[in-house]
């Protein structure tokens, strides 16, 4: 019995000691290799991992989380449709308002999206008009940041052409080279675009 008793607290003490081992390394490589990502992206204006509200004609919007019919309206304790810190009205959930592609509901809140864009003079692509699946999309493609250019050159005077070499500059490649498509962080582009103001 004692033989017994005494393998199992090597074991455990020996499991116990590996668990801590393993979530040191894990940190350690994590913070050694990808820092920048381990410590959430942040910098002065936000996160580059968590899509933000961008409601000033003045900078590159992005995925439509919290705009147009999907916005916050406190005095109507509307919380946002795909707010991804609140998600279909409950605080401290995530995701998406879970629309189908026959969803009245869905169809309404596109073509008012459709909508806005216009009014700022935009010609939105179907990204602009639709939100992402987790309400957190940082990322737009090129294309939707060049059709947003006639309205953010109107609002800050940068001319079309300075505004397509900020895009150009700002586009990053598939990850790893072959993973996914060339995408734009929205705050890395709006963060360099407040610099050439």
């Amino acid at each position: 019995m004692l033989t017994h008793l005494r393998r199992g607290l090597i074991l455990a003490v020996l499991l116990i000691v590996f668990t801590f081992i393993y979530a040191f390394a894990g940190t350690g490589i994590s913070q050694l290799f990808f820092g920048h990502q381990a410590n959430g992206s942040i910098t002065s204006e936000g996160s580059t991992l968590i899509g933000q509200n961008w409601s000033s004609s003045k900078f590159f919007h992005g995925r439509p989380d919290d705009t147009g019919p999907y916005a916050a309206n406190v005095k109507n304790h509307v919380s946002g449709g795909d707010n991804p810190l609140v998600a279909n009205g409950v605080s401290g959930e995530s995701g998406a308002t879970n629309l189908g592609p026959r969803s009245k509901v869905l169809l309404a809140d596109t073509k008012a999206l459709v909508a806005y864009w216009h009014a700022r003079g935009v010609d939105p692509t179907p990204d602009l008009v639709t939100t992402s699946g987790s309400g957190y999309d940082p990322d737009i493609t090129a294309q939707d940041a060049i059709v947003q250019i006639p309205m953010v050159s109107q609002a800050t005077g940068i001319s079309p052409s300075r505004l397509r070499a900020l895009i150009a500059q700002e586009t990053q490649g598939p990850e790893l080279g072959f993973l996914g498509s060339s995408f734009i962080d929205v705050l890395q582009l709006n963060e360099a675009l407040a610099k050439l103001s």
